[in-house]
């Protein structure tokens, strides 16, 4: 039986890997609906290729620039707008949906396809940092299957017992060893990441990234909002997480055992891998990566992480013992503030500083609705952008 699939945030890295896998298994997946914020010409491309029956683009220009670039005989159905992007997230016809839009613009349709009971493939970090307790209630009311796909939490998730249902001391799970390739500024000081430019930052060593995810990396808070995700995802606190810097990304993670035992997933650095296990699960399928050669690379490396030079890391296990919205919080000065450097407003320095001024700044709320969760997202994208005004004037005078 053909599954049908949805693909949020097609036109990005974990997308364009997502259609790969889809694409050389077409007797077992269906592109259903694909959506984008505003690549227009990506899009069409895609839509060509894969024969979607929607496309939809956030931006309301974008989609008239997409219906442009087709011809007219396509039977692809063009949409726009959030309202929609959730629509084909929660279609009565999708059997699994990726949730791979970056940032918090992935929560609300991420939680339609959970409420409507989907397979849902968790790439975006967002939906369980900003709303974790609401999002997890949805899985768990809407009888949807939840796969994490991030490499880290993809390999915890196959080092797990099968029959894992989130107590530790029930399997004899001692600890989580969550890795980190430790970025392009691995072994740096605080004093040389001052003069980093956004080019420098956005180089990964081992993974092709967005611009976004590669910043987070480099800072080191995209590992801090995947411990966050962790300990939603398998049910536990900061404290049974350690994360561990290993340069070569081909331990994706670990879980170690109280009779000794560590259980690791190793693989190439590529997303199709994860992406594949996802769609398959319980299964196997070729996801178009070559074999690893261990040979080839000869040797595992193991640091533990600076977090003087890296605070990021601190901040989301503050953010996670805080609760409420304290996550989304941080989680949304975060993004403004990787947004700032990226233009150039601030240095890489001030991304951390910025999210911590934030931070200090915020009383939090407890979660009741998903309103809660988008008006502690709002007042902090606001509280970050005058604090951001107030700097730029100042080094102005």
């Amino acid at each position: 039986m053909i599954r049908n699939v949805t693909v949020l945030g097609s036109t990005g890295s974990i997308g364009c890997s997502t259609l790969d896998v889809i694409g050389r298994h077409p007797d077992r997946y269906r592109a259903f609906a694909l959506t984008a914020a505003s690549s227009a010409t990506k899009m069409a491309e895609q839509v060509l290729q894969h024969q979607p029956l929607y496309a939809v683009m956030l931006n309301p220009s974008a989609a008239v620039e997409l219906q442009a670039l087709l011809p007219a005989d396509c039977p692809t159905t063009v949409l726009s707008g959030a309202d929609a992007i959730a629509e084909v997230a929660a279609h009565v016809d999708v059997d699994m949906v990726m949730a791979a839009i970056v940032g918090a613009a992935g929560l609300i349709p991420t939680l339609a396809a959970a409420r409507t009971g989907k397979r849902v493939l968790l790439a975006n970090k967002e939906a369980l940092v900003m709303a974790g307790p609401l999002f997890m209630a949805a899985v768990r009311d809407g009888g949807a299957e939840l796969l994490p796909i991030d490499s880290e939490h993809n390999a915890i998730f196959q080092s797990m017992p099968a029959s894992y249902q989130g107590d530790f001391g029930q399997h004899g799970i001692r600890k989580i060893l969550l890795t980190a390739s430790g970025g392009p500024f691995r072994g740096w000081t605080a004093e040389q990441l001052q003069d980093v430019t956004p080019a420098q930052a956005v180089a990964h060593p081992n993974w092709s990234m967005g611009q976004k995810i590669s910043v987070d990396s480099a800072t080191l808070m995209n590992k801090g909002l995947e411990l966050i995700e962790a300990c939603f995802l398998f049910n536990c606190q900061p404290d049974d997480i350690q994360v561990v810097v290993h340069r070569q990304s081909v331990i994706h993670s670990m879980v170690q055992y109280c009779d000794g035992s560590v259980i690791a997933q190793l693989g190439q650095p590529d997303m199709r891998t994860p992406i594949a296990y996802g769609l398959a699960w319980p299964q196997r399928i070729d996801a178009g990566v070559k074999n690893l050669d261990l040979f080839e690379i000869a040797r595992f490396d193991f640091e533990t992480v600076d977090d003087a030079t890296f605070p990021a890391l601190t901040l989301a296990r503050r953010a996670f013992a805080v609760g409420d919205t304290m996550p989304a919080v941080m989680n949304a000065a975060n993004e403004i503030a990787v947004e700032a450097f990226l233009q150039e407003q601030i240095g890489f320095n001030r991304i951390p500083s910025l999210v911590a001024q934030v931070m200090d700044s915020h009383t939090p709320r407890v979660i009741h609705q998903l309103d809660d969760v988008l008006e502690a997202d709002d007042w902090a994208r606001q509280q970050a952008r005058q604090y951001l005004h107030s700097s730029v004037n100042e080094v102005g005078l």
